[in-house]
């Protein structure tokens, strides 16, 4: 192993060195001791249809507008036929184990999903939609937009620092554009839900990390620090956008994204 990955049966990562097997026909990568509890036998795929284990946003996305992943969709469409009355929504956590097995399935999957109708845990759902976020090779606002989000959101004025977020929403790359709106769209209907006993503060604290991060892949203690409450703030100040604006990039086209 050169460049360290993850196992695709235990999870745990397989260090730079180690000796590791690999599948030549679906690239499934197992520790050596892991061997016995391989799964069943693959089914080679046509590259085309398989996803890269991490990559950036366009890599997932589809060919047509709008632009979001079909992982993305299914997981939003999930939680909002069974989730909405769920308390506590992406904020209680899901097993980790399943969130990893569900995750590397989809992944494996491509652009034909296995149906999440099957997770009875809910929680999983959400869980596996967060850690395909965060393992994203950058986050959603993108490293270069990071410090135009940040100082978007500390104009003293309301009305000027929404009209700065907005011009910095629009110079995203379309497929991030686009994912962002879906998002928000989707976690608007979730700080609506009395059940769910998630505001817009509660979902800006978890996904804060998760959408916005830091400006630079390795950055260091001091601005993790320093950008945790912004990140929080960023989120927070997108979530308060009208709907209306974030209909205007995936429109009445977001019915087309339910999957049947």
């Amino acid at each position: 192993v050169i460049r360290p990955e993850p196992c695709g049966v235990c999870g745990s990562r397989i260090r730079f060195g180690k000796t590791a097997i690999k599948c030549c026909q679906c690239q499934l990568l197992l520790h050596t001791k892991c061997r016995e509890q391989c799964p069943s036998f693959c089914v080679p795929r046509p590259h085309h249809h398989t996803w890269p284990r991490e990559g950036v946003l366009a890599d997932f996305a589809p060919s047509t507008p709008p632009l979001v992943p079909t992982l993305v969709v299914q997981c939003v469409t999930e939680v909002e036929s069974r989730g909405l009355t769920e308390t506590g929504l992406y904020r209680v956590p899901g097993a980790e184990q399943l969130v990893r097995e569900w995750k590397r399935k989809l992944l494996r999957a491509g652009g034909v999903l296995p149906a999440l109708s099957s997770v009875t845990d809910i929680h999983v759902v959400c869980g596996v939609l967060k850690d395909f976020l965060r393992g994203l090779k950058e986050p959603l606002v993108t490293f270069s937009l990071h410090p135009a989000f940040l100082r978007a959101v500390e104009i003293p004025d309301d009305a000027a620092s929404d009209t700065a977020l907005r011009h910095v929403v629009s110079k995203l790359p379309p497929a991030n554009r686009d994912t962002l709106a879906f998002l928000m769209l989707h976690l608007f209907r979730v700080s609506q839900s009395p059940d769910c006993k998630m505001d817009v503060l509660n979902l800006s604290r978890v996904f804060g990390p998760t959408l916005v991060g830091h400006s630079s892949a390795n950055p260091t203690p001091l601005a993790i620090m320093e950008d945790t409450p912004r990140q929080c703030k960023v989120v927070a100040r997108l979530l308060s956008l009208p709907p209306s604006f974030w209909r205007g990039f995936v429109g009445t086209e977001q019915e087309n994204l339910v999957p049947i």
